[in-house]
């Protein structure tokens, strides 16, 4: 169940990181760093989104696993709706919010100038995105997975292409720079939200369960259920997303070299978080079935079996990152500034791999059981009361520049994955029956 649902959540980032290699090579430094701020600014934004429509999941999972079709086609209903207000709301956010903030965060003003055209065209793509992960949550929430990877597979590669095309100006097409690489990744959002709904409403394996699906019809108790799990899941998000884009704030302060190389090992560490994220979306599904049918001895296995998935998944991207930390950064850039900070960078994210993987598969399997309030504090304390500020007494106080920024989020990484495993021990204790 997890390959696919590690693929389609790799898509998301590989998406971001197919405009910052491509900005890179055809545009320049000034603009990978432009690319860096704005997805620095835009994450913070989206994943608030995408942490809401993650709430229909666990709900899906554990109507399905009573055997309740009814109650899943109308949980589609009301979180498509619910999604496609957010996706509205987070437009109007990002227009009328980070739009103005962007220009003072104390960033080079040239990177400010390249950044807020990509920023916009951007923030136009929310909107799609929301109604594709509706349709895709609910499909993994019954364990459908591969179709959301295949369609995730093909919009990226209809992305590098016309990001390519527009970026560098071919066939005709002037260069766009930046922006060509915000309407690409617009354009791979729109066909995939069509294609994932198509593929929902036509297929015969979800037939019994669209039975009672009306897209009018709104319930207020349903929306809250959604609410009650999506909500702190998006907080959770925030939190983590929020304080790795701080830092990337705090490297722009230092100047657009360290920012660009922030940038590189960032993506590069995106990439192993969101396939660890899909893994720890299995674990959810699997939370949320065995649940349903009571059956916590399942549970238990499933979710100890997803900690040593990622685990053994980690340690081998850990000694990827610090093996080859002077080859991954050339994908991006040929900068050798760039190229030496954002190696460095990479021997810290191999330190922490392990707790960055265990700390989202906890999160993951406490989803499924419903579990998402205590999490969500958690989350805050790690990054926010311990990480950040530790990493800017490092890098800016102390003088150690953005691998002391780096430093201070990889203690709050590890006191979120210890945490967090900590309250999934308890949890899986008070499951069981006395």
């Amino acid at each position: 169940m997890a390959g696919p649902v590690v693929i389609s959540q790799l898509g998301q980032t590989l998406v971001h990181m197919a405009d910052s290699v491509i900005v890179g090579q055809f545009a320049g430094t000034i603009p990978l760093a432009a690319v860096s701020l704005v997805n620095s600014v835009f994450m913070i934004v989206l994943v608030i989104g995408l942490g809401i429509s993650y709430g229909l999941t666990p709900l899906i999972a554990q109507e399905n696993g009573r055997k309740n079709y009814d109650e899943c086609a109308k949980l589609l209903s009301n979180s498509l709706l619910l999604n496609v207000a957010t996706g509205v709301v987070l437009f109007g956010l990002v227009y009328f919010g980070s739009m103005v903030v962007i220009g003072h965060l104390g960033q080079d003003p040239a990177v400010v100038a390249e950044a807020k055209p990509y920023l916009f065209i951007l923030s136009l793509s929310i909107l799609p995105l929301m109604v594709f992960v509706a349709f895709k949550q609910f499909a993994e929430g019954l364990g459908f997975t591969r179709q959301a990877m295949n369609i995730t597979i093909w919009g990226n590669i209809f992305n590098i292409i016309f990001a390519v095309i527009l970026v560098r100006g071919m066939f005709g097409i002037p260069s766009m720079g930046v922006s060509g690489a915000g309407y690409s990744t617009l354009l791979d959002r729109c066909f995939m939200a069509i294609v994932m709904g198509v593929y929902v409403f036509r297929s015969a394996n979800f037939k019994e369960y669209l039975l009672a699906f009306n897209i009018w019809t709104i319930d207020v108790r349903r929306t809250l259920r959604i609410l009650r799990i999506g909500a702190p899941v998006a907080m959770q998000y925030v939190f983590e997303v929020g304080a790795f884009a701080a830092a990337a704030v705090l490297a722009g302060t230092i100047g657009a070299v360290e920012q660009a190389a922030h940038q590189v090992a960032i993506q590069l560490s995106s990439v192993t978080y969101m396939m660890a994220s899909g893994i720890a979306s299995a674990a959810t599904i699997k939370a949320g079935h065995s649940l349903g049918r009571q059956n916590f001895n399942r549970l238990h296995r499933s979710a100890n079996s997803s900690y040593h998935i990622v685990l053994a998944f980690m340690c081998i991207t850990a000694l990827m990152f610090v093996v080859f930390n002077h080859v991954l950064p050339r994908i991006f850039t040929d900068d050798q500034r760039v190229i030496n900070i954002a190696a460095s960078l990479l021997i810290i994210a191999g330190l922490f791999q392990l707790f960055d993987g265990t700390q989202v598969v906890g999160l993951g399997i406490l989803r499924g059981t419903g579990d998402v309030n205590q999490p969500t504090v958690i989350a805050f304390v790690a990054y926010w009361i311990i990480g950040l500020p530790l990493g800017y007494v490092l890098g800016i106080i102390f003088g150690l520049g953005v691998s002391g920024i780096w430093y201070g989020l990889t203690v709050g990484l590890v006191a979120s994955s210890l945490s967090l495993y900590r309250r999934y021990r308890v949890k899986i204790r008070s499951l069981r029956p006395a």
